[in-house]
């Protein structure tokens, strides 16, 4: 019997067959909480660079992850999932914490528009902090809220010195964040482009989509400390 495979059925099959080596699935599962540089995934990991660098590259030739030049120090790419990637595939309660703490650098817009948004996802207690505070909340980032039935009315700007606790998750939800806190180890990080420097509504709605999608992956992983897995 003669059988034409359809364009999807071929892709998933390369999906599948790219996922089935555990190493790449490691990097995989890896991502799917937060994004990473090349050399922060082969430590984590313990692959050498020409082994990494061969797993990276078939995963993207399969569409799974794509890179992205670091806006803090513009040498560091960022390996990153692709949006719908790997839809259901996020870990689920792999993570313990009591609270997370979202960080960017002026604590305006990302880190703010992150904590609303788990706010209304999860039920774990959330913050956010900045490395270098701004005066206020972005006007654009309380109206990107507001258009999608969030409220940053009484959100006030803080140093990540007075916010963070030693059992936080903290989640970097920029580049100059992440590489200001590199000698943290145990955080995650978000490379969302910085939707003040284009300063336009369009911007601010695309890194509202894009924390919303990654805060739609990593809910589900984190357990609020002392709640049961069942």
């Amino acid at each position: 019997m003669n059988v034409e495979w359809s364009s999807s059925v071929i892709e998933r099959a390369r999906l599948h067959a790219a996922l089935g080596e555990p190493a790449r699935l490691a990097i995989v599962d890896r991502l799917l909480l937060g994004d990473a540089s090349p050399g922060e995934i082969g430590k984590l990991l313990g692959l050498p660079s020409n082994l990494l660098a061969h797993h990276v590259k078939l995963l993207e030739q399969v569409g799974v992850l794509e890179r992205s030049r670091s806006e803090g120090d513009h040498r560091r790419n960022y390996l990153r999932l692709r949006p719908d990637a790997l839809t259901g595939l996020a870990p689920v309660g792999s993570l313990r914490a009591s609270r997370v703490v979202f960080v960017c650098t002026h604590n305006s817009a990302r880190s703010q528009l992150a904590t609303a948004l788990w706010k209304r996802r999860s039920t774990v207690p959330a913050a956010s902090a900045g490395t270098e505070p701004a005066q206020r909340v972005h006007p654009l980032a309380v109206a990107a809220a507001r258009e999608h039935g969030l409220s940053l009315a009484r959100a006030r700007t803080s140093h990540i010195s007075d916010v963070l606790r030693p059992d936080d998750l903290v989640v970097a939800v920029c580049d100059n964040a992440h590489e200001h806190l590199d000698s943290h180890d145990d955080r995650l990080h978000w490379s969302v482009p910085d939707p003040s420097r284009v300063g336009t509504d369009d911007a601010f709605d695309r890194a509202l989509r894009d924390l919303a999608d990654r805060v739609d992956r990593l809910a589900p992983a984190v357990h609020h400390t002392g709640e049961s897995d069942g």
